[in-house]
C-alpha cells in the first residue's frame, strides 16, 4: 500500500489516535452523539493487529474496508489510503510507548457523519478514525491449550436481505444477544450463529472451519463474512498440501467433525474443544490446529501461543 502522509501533532508520551486527518490524544477521540454511526449504528470498520509493531495484512483489510464503504455509500475524501497510512503511524507510536514484546489491536472505522434529523436537516462529511488498544491476551491464552467452548443459541444470523454478508459493520446487536445466550448456558462459551435454515455461519468474533478426514471445510461467502485471517489460514493450508473446501454445513456436521477451528484477527487461530457441552473430536486441540498454528508462527517470526502465554502471565 502506498504510504500517504498523515497530519500529525508533536510526539506524545501517551497513546495517539487519528480523526479526520488529525492526530490527537487517544483519550480525546470521540464522535458527536448525533452522528449516524452512533444513532443508527451505521459504522463500517476493520480491526487489524500488529506483529512486532507492524500492521499485519493491511492491504487485505483495506480492500474489505473499501468494499464496506461502497455498500454503505460512505464516500471518504481521498479514499481509504490516508486512514491506513495513519494506522501505520499510530500503531508505531503507540507500540513504542507500550511494554516490550506486546502487540496492538488497531481499529479503523468510518461513519456517514451527522444525522440530518438531529442537526436541523444538515449533513456533515463522513468521519473516519483510527485508534489502538493492547491485545487482551488473557482472554484467549489458555484456549491454545484447552480449546474453546461453543454454544448453539436461538439468535439467527442476519439474513442477506437485511445487508450483505460482505459488509463488515458495527450493527451487531445480534452478536451481543447471541453471546448473552451462550454465557447463560455455559459461562465463558462463545455463541455459534446459524442461518434460519440451519446453515452454520460464524461466531460473534471469529470465522469457523471444521476438519473432516484431513480436509478443512469452511462456510462459503453466502454463509458468513469473509475473514482476512480465514483466508490467510487457507493459504497456509494449501502451502502444506492440505485440502481446503468451501461448503455449507450444519450443527450436526460441526458436532461430528474431527476438529474445529476459529480464526480471527487478535488470536489468529484457536481450536474448538466442545459444542453444547460435548467434545468435538478428542475434546482437545488437534494435530491440524497445531500444524497450522506452527506454520503461522513461522511466517510471522513469532510463537503466537507463547506470546499470549507470556503476556497473560
Amino acid at each position: 500500500m502506498t504510504h500517504v502522509a498523515a497530519t500529525t501533532v508533536s510526539a506524545s508520551p501517551g497513546d495517539l489516535a487519528w480523526l479526520d486527518g488529525v492526530m490527537i490524544p487517544r483519550a480525546g477521540l470521540s464522535i458527536p452523539v448525533g452522528d449516524a454511526g452512533f444513532v443508527l449504528g451505521a459504522t463500517v470498520t476493520e480491526q487489524l493487529r500488529t506483529f512486532a509493531g507492524r500492521l499485519f495484512l493491511p492491504d487485505r483489510h483495506a480492500a474489505r474496508f473499501r468494499e464496506s464503504l461502497r455498500i454503505t455509500g460512505i464516500d471518504l475524501p481521498g479514499g481509504v489510503e490516508p486512514a491506513f497510512a495513519a494506522a501505520c503511524d499510530v500503531a508505531a507510536h503507540n507500540q513504542a510507548s507500550g511494554p516490550a514484546g506486546s502487540d496492538l489491536g488497531v481499529v479503523i472505522f468510518a461513519t456517514p457523519g451527522d444525522l440530518p434529523a438531529q442537526h436541523g436537516g444538515r449533513r456533515s462529511p463522513p468521519r473516519v478514525a483510527v485508534h489502538t488498544f493492547p491485545l487482551a491476551f488473557t482472554l484467549w491464552a489458555r484456549a491454545y491449550d484447552e480449546g474453546v467452548s461453543l454454544r448453539s443459541v436461538p439468535v439467527s444470523q442476519v439474513p442477506a436481505t437485511s445487508w450483505p454478508l460482505t459488509l463488515k459493520c458495527r450493527s451487531r446487536m445480534h452478536y451481543h444477544l447471541a453471546d448473552q445466550a451462550a454465557a447463560a448456558s455455559e459461562p465463558g462459551a462463545r455463541a455459534i450463529l446459524c442461518h434460519a435454515d440451519g446453515r452454520v455461519s460464524e461466531t460473534s468474533t471469529a470465522n469457523l472451519a471444521i476438519v473432516r478426514q484431513g480436509t478443512i471445510i469452511t462456510p462459503p461467502p453466502t454463509d458468513s463474512l469473509g475473514g482476512i485471517s480465514l483466508d490467510y489460514v487457507a493459504e497456509l493450508a494449501r502451502g502444506l498440501g492440505i485440502t481446503w473446501r468451501e461448503q455449507s454445513f450444519t450443527l450436526p456436521d460441526l458436532a461430528a467433525a474431527d476438529e474445529a477451528l476459529l480464526t480471527s484477527t487478535p488470536s489468529c487461530l484457536l481450536p474448538v474443544a466442545r459444542l453444547d457441552g460435548r467434545p468435538i473430536g478428542t475434546g482437545r486441540p488437534g494435530a491440524m490446529f497445531r500444524r497450522l498454528l506452527a506454520a503461522w508462527s513461522a511466517r510471522v517470526g513469532l510463537d503466537i501461543a507463547r506470546q499470549a502465554h507470556l503476556a497473560a502471565g
